[in-house]
């Protein structure tokens, strides 16, 4: 395979594990990963790394045109709960390094873009119970907002331009190898860390509050999956729904309390409990399905064991 990969963002928690698969399927040179900072230093000295502010288009086009890049893979992104505490910020991060990855293959610079979505694009009008691909869409947070005039933004570049862009609207993602960056759904990965610490977790979310989630190698794995589709089977270019499964705090912590019978889990809602309630509780992921056979592996108690298993062995290395 001869794609030629930047990765903007990369030291986040989709951005590093998407760095890794994608250098394991096409090679350490043909991959380059890119963020603002070094602070990832394992991923940093895994290849090759360059230093990219993402509203920067210049350094942007310069980093394309030094790598012959061909496809981009925006993972740069403030998110839910971060955003709505500094929604300026967000709004101008996440809203100008999609303009300028969409100018670029617009300018014919980049060939192929991915740009990651989210289950925020949908509001408190939307059907919460499996959430069909073309729905009611309003939006109450500064990350929902972004994420849909982004997809708006993405399918214009498409039928105007030509740009293959393809994207996924993630639900929240489950990951051992790093920790979560600020979203709503963190909860599901913090619950883990505290329940081998300290067997206990008390949760900003209430207890029966169910949101669709994915284990990270499903994510990686559907997201690696629509970005070597033919481009003729890519026929939604907004961005696709993705489903795993839906559960609430309670029910991952009966399903830990297999692993970790005294596992205690209480409850203390905070300002996220009201960006989790305008979210589905279930999503519908049949067109992706159809187009371009997607399909998860993991339920809740494959991923319970997945995530203590590896979260012992890391803390005995590190």
């Amino acid at each position: 395979m001869s794609e030629k990969i930047l990765i903007i963002g990369a030291c986040g928690q989709i951005g590093s594990e998407l760095t890794y698969k994608l250098r394991e399927i096409y090679g350490n040179k043909n991959v380059i990963a890119s963020d603002i900072n070094y602070n990832n230093v394992d991923l940093v000295n895994s290849g090759t790394f360059e230093i990219i502010d993402a509203m920067d288009y210049a350094s942007l086009k310069i980093c394309c045109e030094k790598h012959n890049i061909d496809t981009v893979y925006l993972m740069a992104a403030i998110l839910s709960a971060t955003g709505e505490k500094y929604p300026m910020k967000a709004w101008d991060l996440n809203m100008q390094s999609l303009f300028h990855v969409l100018n670029l293959a617009k300018g014919k610079a980049i060939k192929k873009i991915f740009w990651p979505s989210s289950i925020a694009v949908f509001g408190p009008t939307t059907p919460k119970n499996n959430t069909p691909q073309r729905t009611v869409m309003e939006p109450t947070t500064v990350y929902g907002i972004t994420k849909q005039v982004g997809e708006r933004w993405c399918e214009y570049y498409h039928e105007k331009y030509n740009v293959d862009v393809r994207s996924i609207r993630y639900p929240g993602l489950i990951s051992w190898k790093t920790l979560p960056g600020g979203g709503t759904t963190d909860y599901a990965v913090e619950i883990y860390h505290e329940a081998l610490k300290k067997e206990s977790y008390e949760c900003f979310l209430s207890e029966k509050t169910a949101l669709p989630m994915m284990y990270m190698d499903d994510a990686i794995d559907a997201t690696v999956k629509l970005m070597t589709a033919k481009e003729e089977d890519v026929k939604i270019r907004s961005s696709y729904n993705l489903a795993g499964i839906s559960f609430t705090p309670d029910e991952i912590a009966n399903s830990i309390r297999k692993e970790i019978p005294n596992f205690k889990i209480s409850y203390q809602p905070d300002f996220r409990q009201s960006i989790a309630d305008t979210w589905p509780s279930s999503i519908d992921d049949t067109e992706a399905q159809q187009d371009w056979n997607w399909k998860h592996k993991f339920d809740l108690d494959a991923i319970t064991k997945e995530m203590l298993t590896n979260l012992k062995e890391k803390n005995k290395t590190s």
